[in-house]
């Protein structure tokens, strides 16, 4: 963990960001009395996310595929309740 004062982070901040890139915490501080932590977001995944993560670990019901009762569809399509 590196502190900083304000005026030093604001002078040479892109030198500071390549550190936090290796992983290093920034405590910022003025007058020498900490007010901000900053820290490096996680890297994100260039790759796809695979299909079929869940695959047999639930089915869907046959009654998913049926139609909705009207009530339903009046609240959807604004009618009466």
């Amino acid at each position: 963990m590196m502190k900083l004062n304000i005026h030093e982070a604001k002078t040479h901040l892109s030198k500071y960001l390549t550190k936090l890139k290796t992983g290093e915490c920034i405590v910022l501080c003025k007058r020498n009395q900490p007010i901000a932590q900053i820290t490096p977001l996680p890297e994100v995944s260039t790759r796809p996310r695979p299909i079929g993560l869940a695959k047999q670990m639930f089915s869907v019901p046959t009654s998913f595929f049926e139609p909705l009762p009207d009530e339903v569809l009046d609240g959807f399509q604004g009618g009466k309740m």
